[in-house]
């Protein structure tokens, strides 16, 4: 007898991470395709998990409750809106699972992060892509015109994963008011500690905007806990997140990926340094690119997008043969994380042997 597969989940294609470097010429190396955190954790932290070893003979807490009490605090926020999982994907597909089903509708900007179409098929639910605007940004107006009686969510990634752009807080504010309210809207905001705008959206204020609106957040990025994985989620609405951490599997989070994120949020002066050395460093490498020729949209998170069209395979070859691996998106464009200094000027070696 044959196993029987359900056809939207045959057909998926598997997620594709970012892939390790080889060396270049002088032996040197480096992986600039994830949008790693080139810093490491935060000091203390990996003390704080060295000692929690102690105790993997136990079962983490299910409940998350410490990190649950202190994200609470820390960002104001009452925890019956707080829900979390391995990685802000997780709790992304948990919020599908919750609101999508078969047939169902989920509006999104394109391209955007890679995980939401895979979110979106493996329950059977119809992605609608909207077109970024020519400069990387979201199309609002074209994204509200995709809204049809069938649209159950509607993601909105802000800064942009791969572009950069973020979305414009008052704009989303208009957004929302035209948005029904029984639709899910979800701001993701992975690399929102990297955001200089000041006219960018503001998440956890859009809480009050709107009955559905989710912010979106992780601790892989900017804190560097992306091996262990931990994301998180506001709702407006209570009975959303408690329905999300109703779909995660029990002891999901492990005691150590636990006691990190609460030694990084202890160590939260010191993230702010680590911070900005990575935004003076996008904002050089942007800068640079540009003034070499390069349409490099606005970088909000911690990564530059080369819109390289055609010459994307070209590119990334130039790039991997100078021991840098980017992310390539075929036909479209490289996105490159930014890394340390080294890593960073090799950039612009590379980049500047490339014609736009």
């Amino acid at each position: 007898m044959s196993l029987t597969l359900r056809p939207h989940i045959a057909s998926m294609p598997p997620y594709r991470a970012g892939r390790s470097p080889k060396p270049g010429p002088d032996g040197r190396a480096w992986k600039i395709s994830s949008n790693e955190n080139p810093y490491g954790p935060l000091p203390g932290v990996l003390e704080a998990v060295a000692r929690s070893l102690a105790e993997m003979n136990r079962y983490p807490d299910a409940g998350n409750t410490e990190i649950t009490a202190a994200v609470a605090t820390r960002h104001g926020l009452d925890e019956e809106r707080l829900a979390f999982g391995t990685g802000s994907v997780e709790v992304l597909a948990h919020l599908l699972e919750a609101t999508c089903g078969p047939g169902d509708e989920v509006v999104y900007a394109w391209r955007s992060f890679e995980a939401y179409p895979l979110a979106v098929q493996v329950l059977g639910a119809c992605s609608v892509q909207v077109p970024l605007t020519p400069t990387g940004e979201h199309d609002l107006t074209a994204m509200l015109a995709a809204i049809t009686p069938r649209t159950r969510v509607v993601m909105i990634c802000t800064p942009n994963n791969p572009t950069g752009p973020t979305v414009a807080h008052d704009d989303l504010v208009d957004f929302l008011g035209q948005v029904r309210d029984d639709i899910v809207v979800i701001v993701d905001e992975a690399y929102v500690e990297y955001v200089t705008d000041a006219d960018a959206a503001r998440g956890l204020e859009l809480l009050d905007v709107h009955p559905g609106v989710v912010s979106l957040r992780t601790f892989s990025k900017a804190y560097g806990l992306a091996a262990l994985r931990v994301g998180w989620m506001a709702a407006a609405d209570p009975e959303l997140a408690r329905a999300v951490r109703g779909a995660t599997m029990p002891f999901a989070i492990s005691t150590p990926a636990q006691v990190a994120v609460l030694a990084s949020l202890e160590a939260e002066p010191e993230l702010i340094g680590r911070v900005r050395v990575t935004i003076h460093e996008r904002d050089r490498i942007a800068e640079e690119l540009r003034r070499m020729g390069h349409a490099i949209p606005a970088a909000q998170g911690n990564f530059v997008w080369f819109p390289a069209g055609e010459h994307t395979h070209v590119w990334f070859d130039a790039f991997r043969e100078a021991g840098l691996m980017t992310r390539a998106f075929a036909g479209e464009g490289l996105r490159v994380s930014i890394a340390e200094p080294d890593a960073n000027d090799r950039i612009l070696e590379v980049a500047a042997t490339l014609v736009p």
